[in-house]
């Protein structure tokens, strides 16, 4: 979809325009979905962030400053939705303390031999506030303070969170590599 496409679809979301809004979500569904993927335990609760979020997003489409990327909107909309759907959980489950031994070593070239799709497993499998974390300061780029804001937790806590993610992404990839290559 080019740019005047697109500025014609979302002219069309802000009119209710169901057909609009089913392209756009056609249009964007598998970029959400990437977004959401390594803020979720599984697919199927990322799909559920994905949905939340296009729903959120026609809802507020009125709010999208056409002066900026498309992209760049919905996926804050997927983040704060991948958050929202954190606290949710945090309700339900009773998260425990994991310690992590802190001198893993992993051969340089690790990430090489490993698929995307393996590294996004493996972060899948972190607990959430770990996840969270790792996913909000290694691929959205946040600071620990404004982190800590976000989750509602210390800057010590998410200097944590994030050293203990890393330690326990260098074992499961430790643990993964001699299974996969060796």
């Amino acid at each position: 979809m080019n740019n005047t496409g697109l500025q014609h679809t979302i002219a069309g979301c802000r009119n209710n325009n169901r057909q609009s809004q089913r392209a756009l979500y056609d249009q964007f569904y598998g970029y959400a979905l990437s977004v959401a993927l390594p803020y979720c335990t599984h697919a199927e609760e990322a799909r559920e962030v994905v949905n939340d979020a296009f729903l959120k997003a026609f809802i507020n489409i009125g709010r999208y400053d056409e002066t900026f990327p498309f992209t760049t909107w919905l996926r804050t909309i997927v983040v704060r939705t991948a958050i929202n759907q954190y606290y949710k959980q945090l309700n339900e489950k009773i998260l425990c303390d994991i310690t992590e031994g802190l001198d893993i070593s992993v051969e340089d070239d690790f990430l090489s031999k490993m698929e995307v799709e393996h590294i996004v497993a493996l972060v899948q499998k972190l607990p959430p506030s770990y996840r969270l974390t790792l996913n909000l300061f290694a691929l959205e780029g946040y600071s620990h303070p404004e982190i800590a804001e976000m989750l509602g937790i210390s800057i010590g806590a998410s200097k944590s969170n994030l050293a203990k993610a890393r330690a326990r992404m260098k074992q499961m990839m430790t643990d993964y590599l001699p299974k996969k290559y060796g």
